[in-house]
């Protein structure tokens, strides 16, 4: 059994999509740029919020200036939006109560930036549902390089062999061998089994409850 068990967020934990498309939407309508759909945003997410809107944008308007200067905009608009439609997935909530029962250390690991992470995972889960909560910060690499996954399996003294990550992406599961850890693939997520496979995820979960099997 595994000792520590590290989860994505979006896409994996919660349904965020049409928080973040919402979002996003809201500021490229207010410059005239084109608007996109729901299904987009699930390839333009999951490299964190500047990536985001730097995908969201045409790429002429692809210049740091503009994407910082929307990405301000953007990080006002989600502050007040990021729970409104944003929800676990179904059978997320039961899995975390059967591995926190196992004694499994529980953490996140997100992209997305530091404050949004923790406030999501504080309004829709539990009171210490989960052990650590790790988002975005200044001077720690994202994901895929493993500086998030290796800081969190350290702080708790946890080998590579005791730990797996879960998540939704090609870009979670270069993260977790690039730790050196298993990779859960979630099939419900924003990707899909094809990419999941493709990326080599070692297993794959059609269901949360499947997690806590494997594990």
């Amino acid at each position: 059994m595994k000792r520590l068990c590290i989860f994505d967020l979006d896409g994996t934990l919660v349904n965020s999509i049409e928080d973040l498309s919402d979002s996003v939407n809201i500021v490229l309508e207010r410059y005239g740029f084109p608007l996109h759909e729901i299904e987009e945003y699930k390839h333009f997410v999951g490299d964190g919020t500047l990536k985001l809107i730097e995908r969201a944008l045409p790429e002429q308007a692809r210049i740091p200036d503009t994407i910082e200067k929307l990405h301000g905009e953007f990080s006002e608009e989600y502050r007040r939006r990021a729970v409104m439609k944003t929800r676990p997935y179904s059978g997320i909530t039961e899995v975390i109560k059967i591995l926190k029962e196992r004694g499994v250390i529980l953490a996140v690991a997100s992209n997305k930036p530091d404050r949004f992470s923790r406030y999501i995972v504080d309004e829709l889960f539990e009171k210490d549902s989960f052990d650590m909560i790790r988002g975005k910060t200044d001077g720690v690499p994202a994901k895929p390089k493993p500086d998030i996954i290796l800081g969190i399996m350290k702080a708790w003294g946890v080998s590579a062999e005791d730990t797996c990550l879960v998540g939704d992406s090609d870009v979670d599961v270069m993260t977790a061998h690039n730790a050196g850890i298993e990779c859960i693939g979630c099939s419900w997520g924003f990707r899909g089994r094809q990419e999941l496979e493709s990326a080599g995820a070692d297993f794959i979960a059609d269901d949360p409850l499947k997690i806590a099997d494997y594990i």
